[in-house]
C-alpha cells in the first residue's frame, strides 16, 4: 500500500468515527492548504452522498482577500454548506491586527469567535487540520483531543489511543477537537494535493506581489488598511505563501515555486518551517499551547 493510501485511510476511518459518535460535528475551515485535503477527505468519506457534516469559517475580516474569494468559489463548487462567523463584539471594538498586538487581537478576534461560534451551534465535535510537526504543542495532542465545558485544553486530561480506538465519550457541555491530519507532514499534504489534484488558493503560488519588509519578513500590502511604518517602502517581490492566516501577520517567503510540483521539490530542500512566516508565533506570551489551552483550536 503507497503511505499517502494509509494516511488517507486513516483519516478517513476518523471522520466516519466522528459522524458516528457525535450529534453535532463542524469541520473548521480555514481555507488553507490543510483545510483543502480535509474537504476532499470529507466527500470522499461519505460519497457518493452529501456529507453529514457542514463547515465553519471564522472570518476576522483581516483574511488576505484572495482567500475569501477562494472560500465561496469552492462552498459552491463541492454544494457544500460553510457557516461564517466573526466577532461582532470585536469588530466593534475596533480591534485589529493593525491597532493591537497580536495577543490581544488572536484572542478576541480567532479564539473568542471560535469559541461563539462552537457555542452557537452546538458543537460537539470540531475537526480541524492541525498536524503533529507544524508546531511543537501540536505533538502533545490526540486525535480526538478533548476540550472541558469551557472548551479549555489540558494535557493531563487527555485519553491513551492505543490501536486506534478512541474514547469518544463526553458529558454535557464537553466536547472533542477532533485531528484527522495528525499522522501527516506538510509534505505529505502537498503530495496529496498532488495526486488528488486538489484545489488550493493561488497564494501558494509564487508570483510578483506588493510586500513591505517587517519584522525579518514580507508582509503582503493586501489592501489600503496596512499603515506602513517609518522608513517602509511597497516594493514587488516574486513571494508565495507556505501558511495563511490574517495578512497583516502572515509572511510570504521568496520563491519561484509556480506549481504544486515545484512546491515539493523547494520544501524537500528546505529545512525551515512553515510557521516562521507567522507573527502571532513570535510572542511568548502568546505561545500555541497558551492560546489552546484558553480555546484556540
Amino acid at each position: 500500500m503507497d503511505y499517502l493510501d494509509a494516511l488517507e485511510g486513516q483519516s478517513l476511518f476518523i471522520l466516519r468515527e466522528v459522524a458516528a459518535n457525535f450529534r453535532r460535528p463542524l469541520m473548521l475551515y480555514s481555507v488553507g492548504k490543510d483545510s483543502s485535503v480535509l474537504m476532499h477527505l470529507l466527500q470522499k468519506a461519505f460519497a457518493p452522498a452529501k456529507p453529514p457534516i457542514e463547515l465553519l469559517h471564522v472570518d476576522t475580516t483581516w483574511k488576505f482577500r484572495e482567500m475569501i474569494e477562494f472560500r465561496d468559489q469552492r462552498a459552491t463548487e463541492t454544494g457544500l454548506t460553510v457557516h461564517v462567523r466573526t466577532n461582532q463584539d470585536g469588530v466593534a471594538q475596533g480591534i485589529t491586527p493593525v491597532t493591537h498586538d497580536a495577543t490581544t487581537y488572536t484572542d478576541v478576534m480567532k479564539t473568542q469567535a471560535l469559541k461563539q461560534a462552537l457555542a452557537e451551534f452546538q458543537v460537539d465535535a470540531a475537526i480541524g487540520g492541525a498536524r503533529r510537526d507544524e508546531e511543537k504543542s501540536r505533538a502533545k495532542e490526540r486525535v480526538f483531543s478533548f476540550r472541558n465545558d469551557a472548551q479549555s485544553w489540558n494535557p493531563r486530561e487527555q485519553r491513551p489511543e492505543l490501536w486506534d480506538v478512541f474514547n469518544t465519550r463526553i458529558a454535557p457541555g464537553e466536547s472533542m477537537r477532533v485531528f484527522p491530519l495528525s499522522n501527516w507532514t506538510e509534505l505529505d499534504v502537498w503530495e496529496y494535493i498532488a495526486r488528488e489534484n486538489i484545489p488550493v488558493t493561488d497564494l501558494y503560488f509564487a508570483k510578483e506581489r506588493p510586500v513591505v519588509q517587517r519584522q525579518g519578513t514580507w508582509i503582503m500590502v493586501d489592501d489600503e488598511r496596512l499603515q506602513l511604518h517609518d522608513g517602509e517602502k511597497v516594493e514587488m517581490r516574486k513571494v508565495r505563501f507556505r501558511t495563511l492566516g490574517c495578512y497583516p501577520l502572515t509572511g510570504a517567503m521568496e520563491s519561484d515555486a509556480t506549481s504544486v510540483e515545484e512546491i515539493i521539490s523547494e520544501m524537500r530542500a528546505s529545512r525551515f518551517s512553515e510557521r516562521q512566516g507567522r507573527l502571532i508565533d513570535g510572542d511568548a506570551a502568546a505561545s500555541m499551547e497558551r492560546k489552546k489551552k484558553d480555546g484556540y483550536f
